[in-house]
C-alpha cells in the first residue's frame, strides 16, 4: 500500500510517553497470566477438584492453554480492525476485553460453592484473555515499530516483551509478600485471589494511560487503510511469510513460558524448593528479562537479525539438556537460579531480535493483522502450552529434565524458519513481492 510522506503528518510528542502509555496494557495481560501460572496448584483445588493433583494441576494448564488458543482468533479478528481504524483505538479496545477476564476470574466462586459453573465461568474468563492477548503484544509492537527512530526499531519494538517483566517482577513481590505474611492454609483457600484484586485496581489507571496514547505518524500517512476482508485475504496471500514468522517466534514464547509461568511450579512441585525461593527465582529473572531484551534489540540493529537469532538458537539447543539435568541431579536454590539466568539470557536476547525481525517481514499495510497472527500462533499453540508439556513430559517419562525437549524444539524450529528468511542475505519478503 502506497503511504504519504506529507510534512503535515503528526509527529509523537514524546516517544518516552508513548513507549510507557501503549506497553501499559502488556503489564495488565502478563501480569493475569503470570499469576494463573504461579497459583496454577491452587486454582486447581479451587475449580477443577480432583483426587489426583497432577490430573488437577494438568486440567489447570489445560485451561490456561485453551485460552490461549483464541490469540489466533483475535488476531485476526482485531488485528484486521486496528489495521482499519488504527493503533490507538484498537489497543483501547483490546485492554477492554482483558480488563473483563482479569475481573471474572478474580470473583469467580469456587467448585465447592457452585459446582460445574465455576470452571464453565473461568474457561470463558482465560477465553476472553486469550482473545485480547492475541492482538495486545502484536499491536503494542508495531505501535513501537512505527514509532522508532531510523535504525532503532529492534531497540524500540524490545520494550514490548522488557515491559512485560516488569508485571512479573510485580506479581512475583506480591506472592512473596502473601506467602511470608499469611499461613499457606489462608493463601490456599482466598488470598491467592488478593493479586487479582490488584490487578483489577490498577485497570483504570492503564485506561487512562491508553486514552492519551498518540496515533503512529506511520498509520495517519497511509493512504488507504484495508478493509476487515482486505486484511483477511492479504493475511491468507502471505500464509508463507506468517508461518516463518511463527516458527522464529516459537523460542520466544516457548522459553519465555518456561522461565516465568512455570518455574514456580517446577521449584515447588519437581524440585521440591520452598515457595519462597521459587517467588525469588523467578523476581530476578523478570529483571535479567527486562535488561536483556533491549540489549538483543540494539544488538541486532546493529549486527543484524539472523546472526543473533541463530546464535541463540543454536545455544539453546545444545544447552537445555545439559542445564536441566545438572539442575535435577541435586537441586538447590543456587543451581535453579543459575540455569534459570542462562535461559533468560537467551530470552531476553533472542526475544529482543525477534520482535525486530518479525515486524520487518509481514507486510507493513496489514502489519498488526499478519505480526499478531504469526505471534498469536507461535504463543497459542507453542508458548502456552510449555506449562502443561512440561508437566506431561515429567510424568510420562520419569525424568525431570525432560521439558528441555520442549524448549529444544523451539529452537529447532527457529533456526529453520531463520535460515529461509534471511536466505541469499534478503529476508523472504524482499524476495517475495507481497501481495495487497
Amino acid at each position: 500500500m502506497p503511504q504519504s510522506s506529507s510534512s503535515q503528518t503528526p509527529q509523537i510528542k514524546s516517544r518516552l510517553g508513548a513507549i510507557l502509555r501503549a506497553t501499559s496494557g502488556n503489564f495488565l495481560e502478563q501480569f493475569d497470566f503470570f499469576l494463573f501460572g504461579f497459583y496454577a496448584p491452587l486454582i486447581a483445588k479451587a475449580f477443577f477438584p480432583s483426587e489426583n493433583e497432577t490430573a488437577a494441576l494438568l486440567n489447570a494448564f489445560g485451561v490456561f492453554w485453551l485460552g490461549a488458543l483464541m490469540r489466533p482468533v483475535g488476531a485476526v479478528v482485531l488485528g484486521a480492525y486496528i489495521d482499519k481504524i488504527g493503533r490507538r483505538k484498537g489497543l483501547i479496545v483490546t485492554l477492554s476485553i482483558m480488563a473483563v477476564g482479569t475481573v471474572v476470574i478474580a470473583i469467580c466462586p469456587t467448585y465447592a460453592t457452585i459446582g460445574i459453573a465455576a470452571p464453565i465461568i473461568v474457561l470463558i474468563a482465560r477465553l476472553l484473555q486469550g482473545f485480547s492477548a492475541g492482538v495486545e503484544l502484536g499491536g503494542v509492537s508495531v505501535y513501537l515499530a512505527e514509532i522508532a527512530t531510523p535504525g532503532n526499531r529492534g531497540f524500540y519494538t524490545s520494550f514490548q516483551s522488557a515491559s512485560q517483566q516488569v508485571a512479573i517482577f510485580v506479581a512475583s513481590i506480591l506472592g512473596f509478600v502473601l506467602s511470608e505474611s499469611m499461613p499457606a492454609e489462608t493463601v490456599a483457600a482466598w488470598g491467592w485471589r488478593i493479586p487479582f484484586f490488584v490487578g483489577c485496581l490498577i485497570i483504570p489507571v492503564i485506561f487512562f494511560l491508553r486514552r492519551t496514547l498518540e496515533e503512529t505518524p506511520a498509520f495517519l500517512a497511509m493512504k488507504k487503510h484495508p478493509t476487515a476482508s482486505e486484511a483477511f485475504a492479504s493475511a491468507l496471500a502471505n500464509w508463507r511469510i506468517i508461518l516463518l514468522g511463527m516458527m522464529i517466534a516459537v523460542l520466544t514464547t516457548t522459553t519465555f513460558y518456561f522461565v516465568t509461568v512455570y518455574t514456580p511450579t517446577f521449584g515447588k512441585t519437581v524440585l521440591k524448593l520452598s515457595t519462597q525461593d521459587a517467588l525469588l527465582v523467578t523476581l530476578l529473572v523478570a529483571v535479567t528479562n527486562f535488561i536483556w531484551n533491549p540489549v538483543g534489540g540494539a544488538v541486532s540493529d546493529r549486527l543484524g537479525r539472523k546472526p543473533v537469532l541463530l546464535a541463540i538458537a543454536g545455544l539453546s539447543f545444545v544447552t537445555a539438556y545439559p542445564a536441566l539435568h545438572w539442575l535435577v541431579t541435586n537441586p538447590s536454590f543456587g543451581k535453579m537460579l543459575a540455569v534459570e539466568m542462562m535461559f533468560s539470557f537467551y530470552f531476553g536476547v533472542y526475544s529482543g531480535t525477534m520482535l525486530g525481525c518479525l515486524v520487518e517481514i509481514v507486510p507493513a499495510h496489514v502489519r498488526t493483522t499478519s505480526f499478531s497472527l504469526a505471534f498469536a500462533l507461535a504463543a497459542g499453540l507453542f508458548g502456552t502450552f510449555t506449562p502443561f508439556a512440561s508437566t506431561w513430559l515429567i510424568q510420562h517419562t520419569g525424568d525431570k529434565a525432560s521439558p528441555c525437549y520442549w524448549l529444544m524444539f523451539g529452537a529447532a524450529l527457529g533456526i529453520a524458519a531463520a535460515l529461509i528468511v534471511y536466505r541469499g542475505g534478503q529476508t523472504i519478503e524482499q524476495r517475495e513481492p507481497v501481495a495487497a
